[in-house]
């Protein structure tokens, strides 16, 4: 609920600093002494459009502050987006200059208007003339009638629930067929591709591991082949007549530095060369072994050389490609078995769209029964109010289907007999249509004590038993949660849990409204006035005293 506004420099008031409490907090004063101005001030706090002419003449700035000690979920979820610490209560601040620019705060942190008044619209509503009323967007009603169905049919949130869940799992289904329907269309052309590349991957039979292998072995091949030709030309360097033997051993051990190898295996020969006769016999005999099978050092380079081109085709790594395999297996078997796949979720969109149309419709069947009960109890409260030849009507059309049903639906009005029904917002206006709202709201009440209602003109043109039955009403809504009424009437002003009283003093320089609670005789003596005007007599305080004690 609204604990606390504070305004400074709006209109007639310099510095305003109010208390409210819980249950129905009354306003009243002479005409003329400023009540609109709260509502201007306070519709300002919750992001109303501003304008320079509410900022007090002479001054350059006006500012107004609400207090609210708890907050709704739903403006929970707007804080915990926009990174805002909140804990149970919330403050409400903006500021007007007079060059036009407006600022806005919640809980000490900047916001947008926008956000300050989606915030505010959750934290209270405001009822009159030109208020923009929750009820009148016809995108609450569907809101509105569910409230009003869960606290007054058993099983019908359940039922709405149950709508919301197979709604889910519909669309979850529809979207996995759609996207296995897409999947299929894109591959089903790559199919040939497809197959020809898992043939060529299932020939090669790649084995992890198996291109270092190659590749070593091609190494050694190679190295070997030339060690062998090197070798051939250390036995006939020790062969060659006319040279020393001491020439001979330095040839050798020159050719001999040239052989592929890490270490050289002749690096110990070469250190060790004394022997002429032995160096070729060790030479000759290391010939005859490494001889090279050409056809081998082929057939290695080839396949060494097939499973890179096949690794650079499939851009991974040599290594990876029994995985690739694997993966187009995989997909190929799904194209192949794709007649399976959509013949099963085919049948599973069939059984959920089914599940969701059988929950859907039983939740229409319960909106019409709510729907007929809500008009039936909106009725009985309208004769009371001086709305006797209205009628009320919940019209229900179908709709996209969604998770909330497949239900579109509108609060109907006519004032007057013989008059078409009309959607509410079109229906009435001023006093007649913050009544209208007050019957609603008692109907409709959610007992969401975080909610603040304020009324004004809910007693234009009524007086009596009239205003005592809006009295009345007011009393039972505020009782779950809290309404601030601004009021003329003395009959709607005697069932009052904080009455408020507005005063205007005016000097020769300065006009100032001012508000304050006032309790006892001088509450009696407050509706007394209301009663006679000006002159209070004793037959007013007589009545102000019934009232009270009503």
């Amino acid at each position: 609920m609204l604990t606390h506004i504070t305004i400074f420099n709006i209109v007639l008031i310099d510095k305003l600093n109010l208390e409210f409490g819980s249950g129905l907090n009354i306003l009243t004063g002479e005409t003329g002494a400023g009540k609109s101005i709260l509502l201007d001030a306070l519709s300002l706090a919750l992001g109303a459009r501003s304008d320079v002419g509410l900022i007090r003449h002479g001054t350059d700035s006006a500012s107004v502050t609400a207090e609210f000690d708890s907050c709704p979920l739903g403006a929970v979820s707007i804080l915990d987006d926009l990174g805002i610490e909140h804990n149970e209560a919330i403050i409400l601040r903006r500021t007007l200059g007079t060059d036009g620019k407006s600022r806005a705060w919640i809980n000490d942190t900047p916001v947008s208007i926008r956000v300050l008044k989606s915030v505010g619209d959750l934290l209270l509503e405001i009822h009159g003339q030109f208020a923009n009323h929750a009820l009148l967007d016809p995108a609450t009603h569907r809101t509105a009638l569910d409230n009003f169905a869960t606290r007054n049919i058993n099983g019908f949130e359940t039922i709405l629930k149950k709508v919301a869940k197979t709604y889910d799992e519909y669309h979850s289904a529809t979207k996995k067929l759609q996207e296995t329907q897409d999947f299929l269309e894109k591959n089903v052309t790559e199919q040939e591709y497809l197959e020809h590349n898992i043939a060529e991957l299932r020939a090669l039979n790649v084995r992890p591991g198996e291109e270092n292998e190659l590749a070593d072995k091609r190494t050694d091949m190679i190295n070997a082949e030339k060690n062998a030709a090197i070798l051939a030309d250390a036995v006939a360097a020790m062969g060659r007549g006319g040279d020393t033997l001491d020439a001979q051993i330095f040839t050798v051990a020159h050719i001999l530095e040239r052989v592929k190898g890490d270490p050289n295996p002749y690096s110990e020969q070469i250190d060790n060369l004394y022997n002429a006769a032995e160096i070729v016999a060790r030479v000759s005999e290391e010939i005859a072994p490494n001889e090279i099978d050409t056809d081998t050092v082929d057939s290695i380079e080839e396949r060494l050389f097939a499973i890179r081109a096949a690794a650079r085709k499939h851009h991974v790594a040599a290594d990876e490609l029994p995985q690739k395999l694997v993966e187009m297996e995989s997909q190929l078997n799904t194209i192949t078995n794709s007649d399976n796949e959509l013949k099963r979720l085919k049948l599973l969109v069939t059984k959920t769209h089914e599940a969701y149309q059988n929950a859907a419709q039983e939740l229409t069947k319960q909106r019409k029964y709510a729907a007929t009960e809500l008009r039936a109890r909106l009725l009985c409260e309208l004769p009371d109010l001086k709305l006797g030849n209205a009628d009320f009507n919940v019209e229900i059309t179908p709709h996209e289907p969604s998770a909330t049903g497949m239900d579109d639906v509108l609060f109907m009005i006519k004032t007057n007999p013989g008059m078409p029904f009309a959607p509410l917002h079109r229906a009435a206006s001023g006093g007649e249509l913050a009544r209208l709202m007050l019957a609603m709201r008692v109907v409709l009440a959610d007992n969401d004590a975080s909610h603040t209602f304020v009324f004004d003109e809910v007693d234009t043109g009524i007086s009596g038993a009239t205003a005592s039955a809006v009295g009345s009403r007011l009393n039972r809504l505020a009782q779950d949660s809290q309404a601030i009424v601004i009021t003329h009437s003395a009959q709607v002003a005697g069932f009052a849990d904080h009455h408020f009283k507005i005063e205007k003093t005016t000097n020769d320089e300065t006009t100032i409204t001012s508000v304050r609670e006032i309790t006892g005789d001088e509450k009696l003596n407050e509706i007394a006035r209301i009663i006679s005007g000006a002159e209070i007599t004793p037959e007013s305080v007589a009545t102000a005293r019934t009232l009270l004690k009503e």
